[in-house]
């Protein structure tokens, strides 16, 4: 089993951040990156500081990798299914990848992220990041003023549509699957003029590639629209080998992490990005990846020395 002195589980952007940094400090650093990830289904990110025209996730991570790995960063394609901590604090942790290949490091970076639900709606996922969104926080901008469909569920898609009524006051929220709303979200609804259609999508309508052009329901009737926005709640958190090395997660599963480190509970274990409590923006990924390696830098320095003073009183 080769080792390293720092394994990245996790390519997207919060692990290509740390992996830069890392790699600037000189250490022996592997990415685990399963090829996909919120990122890679992006087409373009809006809010980024020097990419006022936008970036997809996909050009962002090529990009990326290829700054680590002139960094000396190693990268392979693997899925990490399990990780082991071995002995006492201190002594490394081993992870083994669904290729049946084990990892051997002294310090872990949890970049798992988590993967919005989508319906599987032909034409949707082509739109992402162009003129369908999930965060309201990064592409509320984008809708300011447009005929907008939240395609969503229950409760969690009325609460979009009710924080992004400030944006525009075009906007119409279908209930794909018909999950129950509260009669006084269905009555704020009602009062900010949000139109509502208790009923199923049955394809997303491109107007062009990459162009929202409204939603046909299930009954076969159309709704036109410029942009869309997703909101289905019960994202998937990417935290299950926190959880099997011990580390502090929240009832949603999202790992807690020291505000100062982003070291989980568990020595030697950090997370950064989505995976972690946090707004979910890319620019806060990025930051907590740096953050991260920064602390890990520390900590790999500190074992070195710890080693090295080892070595002194052995051959004394």
């Amino acid at each position: 089993m080769e080792q390293y002195d720092s394994l990245i589980v996790g390519g997207g952007i919060a692990g290509l951040q740390a992996a830069i940094q890392l790699g600037r400090y000189e250490h022996r650093v592997l990415v685990i990156d399963a090829g996909y990830g919120r990122s890679t289904l992006c087409q373009s990110y809006h809010n980024l500081l020097g990419w006022p025209d936008g970036i997809s996730g996909n050009e962002l991570r090529r990009l990326g990798r290829l700054q680590a790995e002139k960094l000396g960063v190693a990268f392979i394609q693997d899925e990490v299914v399990q990780a082991v901590k071995k002995g006492k604090p201190g002594d490394g942790f081993e992870l083994w990848g669904k290729s049946g290949k084990g990892y051997e490091a002294p310090t872990v970076l949890l970049a798992t992220g988590l993967m919005d639900p989508l319906p599987e709606l032909p034409k949707l996922k082509e739109c992402l990041g162009l003129t369908v969104y999930v965060c309201p926080d990064c592409d509320g901008y984008e809708i300011k003023n447009k005929q907008t469909i939240i395609m969503g569920s229950g409760d969690v898609g009325a609460g979009m549509a009710l924080k992004l009524s400030s944006r525009t006051d075009k906007l119409v929220y279908v209930n794909h699957g018909q999950r129950v709303v509260q009669k006084e979200l269905l009555e704020q609804m009602e009062q900010h003029g949000i139109a509502y259609w208790a009923e199923d999508i049955q394809e997303v309508i491109a107007a062009g590639k990459g162009i929202f052009g409204g939603v046909v329901l299930a009954s076969g009737q159309s709704l036109a629209a410029e942009r869309g926005f997703v909101a289905f709640g019960g994202n998937e958190v990417k935290s299950d080998l926190a959880r099997q090395l011990g580390a502090e997660r929240m009832e949603n599963r999202h790992i807690i992490t020291d505000s100062r480190s982003k070291m989980t509970s568990v020595p030697f274990v950090w997370a950064a990005g989505d995976v972690g409590v946090h707004a979910e923006q890319v620019t806060i990924a990025m930051g907590e990846g740096a953050q991260a390696a920064i602390w890990m830098n520390k900590a790999l320095l500190m074992m070195k020395e710890e080693a090295n003073a080892h070595r002194v009183i052995v051959h004394s």
